[in-house]
């Protein structure tokens, strides 16, 4: 192991190297963000394939997530011991591997469990491909490899319901994960040409065995919870409170060990900045909204709109467009313009395409819903590369790590979070209107009293009759729930923005320094 002096930042990379890095590395977090979202549109074909219940399905994506949630904080602690390009470099080799395993998984539990191992060695991917990257531009071109690093972060998601569902059709499932294996290939062989000799230094750190394994139990009862919470009515399930329980003191007794601890497994003394705390917040909280309605309105349109799974897919997909296209704008010009206004103008976007969607009836046609789509991807590019340059502005380098597996382990988590509340409000507030809209339909109203005769007089028999009102009723009231999501969303972007503004300035000479130790 060597002792190599911290302070000496690496010269930057020159010409096709820095290319051929920013390649690599933007694969290997391309190919680990795609496994976050590409089993979602194929947990049918997988759940019948292996003879279980969908639900028991979802496991596919749960595991990965939990374990992801854990490992990801750990990459600062990991960093240390290990170093920088060896770490990144085990993360990728096992993630082939294990990508492998889950191909060839015959039965669930087995697939459950290679997920769980690939979600934990992918943590520390995404933190390090952010300080590798950064580590290869000069400091003034910091934000453009932010933009690019973004480009890979925004555009993998919507990927993967597409291509996974294509895979799925097409070719058969386990072929979703054989599909990293070249990719990572690739991605590791050029990396360790590139890096190998860009090693960080490393030094013996003692593992803080007792902050682990608090970490594994509260994160992981605080995502069983929040996967769990709406199968089993939340909290009127003994379960769900002993989880949340567990997962309560669980935090409680993590805080304090891990802030006296004279080697804690997760530094907690970055929330002594308030640059870190605000834009990290702010980051997390926005990314659950955000994630949260990515979900409601494939759901919203498959389920009562009649979609398919590729048709939603395509309303989906256009996000990236206007990303791709503004994301390297604001990386070049993230240093000279204060961050807060890129991020307060993002939230106002966000709000504004919520508050088209929160007009939608049941009568949109696919260019209605797809152009709110179109214009979020104005607020894709202008939201992480401001709200990471606020977050790890000021930082030294060797706590860049560290920092950057701290506020990705805040954003994934709350996306789990994000999830589990849309989905449970938006069936909260249907039977809500469900309710409402049954009241108002009685043999005394004339607009029902037409319905039912005008049913009746197709041929339709009594029953079916009340089964086609019922089943309108359904559509109008996941309708109106969905629009009351997004106009609270809407409101919600906009009560961000002051978070934003707690954050000091980062502008002058030390903007770009502030980018540069961004992701």
């Amino acid at each position: 192991m060597s002792n190599a002096p911290v302070s000496q930042p690496l010269p930057p990379l020159e010409g096709s190297a820095r290319v051929w890095g920013t390649v690599a590395l933007s694969a290997a977090t391309f190919m680990n963000v795609l496994d976050t979202s590409i089993a979602n549109v194929s947990l049918p074909a997988i759940a019948g394939d292996l003879g279980v219940s969908s639900t028991q399905g979802t496991w596919v994506i749960t595991s990965f997530a939990v374990a992801n949630a854990i490992a990801v904080p750990l990459t600062g602690w990991l960093t240390q011991r290990f170093g920088q390009v060896r770490l990144f470099m085990t993360s990728v080799l096992l993630f082939i591997i294990s990508s492998w395993l889950c191909g060839l998984a015959p039965n669930m539990t087995m697939l459950i469990a290679f997920r769980a191992l690939q979600g934990f060695v992918a943590g520390p991917m995404i933190p390090l491909s952010q300080t590798l990257l950064l580590s290869s531009y000069p400091r003034a071109k910091a934000g453009l490899a932010m933009a690019m690093w973004s480009m890979t972060t925004l555009v993998a998601p919507v990927m993967g319901p597409l291509l996974g569902g294509w895979i799925t059709d097409n070719i058969s499932w386990p072929w979703i994960f054989y599909i990293n294996i070249p990719v990572g290939l690739l991605a590791a062989g050029i990396t360790w040409g590139i890096y190998r000799k860009r090693e960080s230094g490393t030094r013996k750190v003692p593992i803080d065995g007792i902050g682990l394994a608090l970490l594994v139990l509260w994160v992981g009862s605080l995502q069983l919870m929040l996967d769990k919470g709406k199968e089993l009515d939340w909290f009127h399930s003994a379960e769900i409170v002993t989880l949340a329980v567990v997962a309560g003191v669980g935090f409680a007794f993590f805080l304090v060990w891990e802030l006296t601890d004279k080697h804690p497994v997760v530094d907690l003394s970055l929330f002594k900045r308030r640059n870190f705390w605000s834009g990290a917040f702010a980051t997390a909280v926005a990314y659950g909204l955000f994630f949260g309605n990515v979900v409601i309105l494939p759901l919203w349109l498959q389920q009562f709109m009649g979609y398919t799974a590729t048709q939603a897919g395509m309303i989906m997909a256009p996000v990236g467009l206007l990303a791709i296209f503004f994301s390297p704008i604001v990386g070049l010009t993230v240093a000279k313009i204060d961050p807060r206004r890129y991020a307060t103008f993002s939230f106002l976007v966000f709000a504004l395409v919520l508050w088209m969607r929160s007009n939608f009836n049941t009568q949109a046609d696919f260019w209605t819903i797809m152009i709110p789509t179109i214009i979020q991807g104005v607020a894709m590019a202008f939201f992480f590369i401001p709200l990471v340059t606020i977050t790890l502005s000021g930082l030294s380098p060797d706590r860049i790590p560290a920092a950057s597996g701290l506020s990705n382990f805040l954003r994934i988590t709350a996306g789990a979070i994000g999830t589990s509340t849309a989905t449970t409000l938006w069936e909260n507030r249907a039977a809500l209107h469900h309710a409402q809209l049954v009241e108002s339909v009685t043999q005394g109203s004339g607009a029902a009293s037409s319905a039912i005769a005008g049913l009746g007089g197709s041929g339709f028999s009594p029953e079916q009759v009340l089964g086609q009102l019922n089943r309108f009723v359904d559509q109008q009231a996941f309708m109106l729930a969905s629009n009351d999501l997004f106009y609270g969303s809407a409101i919600l972007f906009l009560l961000l923005i002051p978070l934003v503004w707690l954050a000091k300035p980062t502008r002058g000479p030390g903007a770009a320094d502030a980018a540069a130790g961004a992701h």
